[in-house]
């Protein structure tokens, strides 16, 4: 095999206004290669840093709007996303939560896996991380 190629430098994203502080050993975000690698977002509202959402509606409309908020800190918006992972307490809530992610990429389809997971931090029933492509 051919040697793995230099992705470049990685400059971690940390302290973005609008979006919830991490809540553990990690950054909002990292840049990489051209890539932004986007930490998972859990529900938190960034003001109040609580989960204030009961439903996963609320939940996932917060989760989606700190994404956006992550991503317009780096001069970019949805439509730069090129890969989403959904994290669910529950498949049931697969129909619910998803004409909210579309409505979230208003028409714009990056490649997606969805996954049910026993728990996710502060009892959140959402969690996604997206990466998202560098403007040139």
């Amino acid at each position: 095999m051919p040697p793995a190629q230099n992705l470049g430098v990685m400059e971690l994203v940390n302290n973005t206004p609008n979006v919830p502080a991490a809540v553990g050993p990690y950054s909002q975000a990292v840049r990489c290669g051209g890539l932004l690698f986007c930490s998972g977002q859990i529900p938190i509202n960034p003001s109040t840093g609580k989960i204030e959402a009961a439903d996963v509606e609320g939940q996932a409309r917060q989760v989606l709007g700190n994404i956006r908020a992550l991503l317009t800190a780096q001069n970019l918006d949805m439509n730069h996303v090129v890969k989403a992972t959904v994290f669910l307490t529950s498949m049931a809530d697969f129909p619910k939560v998803n004409p909210i992610y579309e409505e979230a990429f208003q028409g714009h389809k990056p490649a997606r896996s969805t996954v049910a997971v026993a728990g996710l931090p502060l009892g959140a029933l959402i969690e996604v991380e997206v990466i998202a492509e560098l403007q040139a």
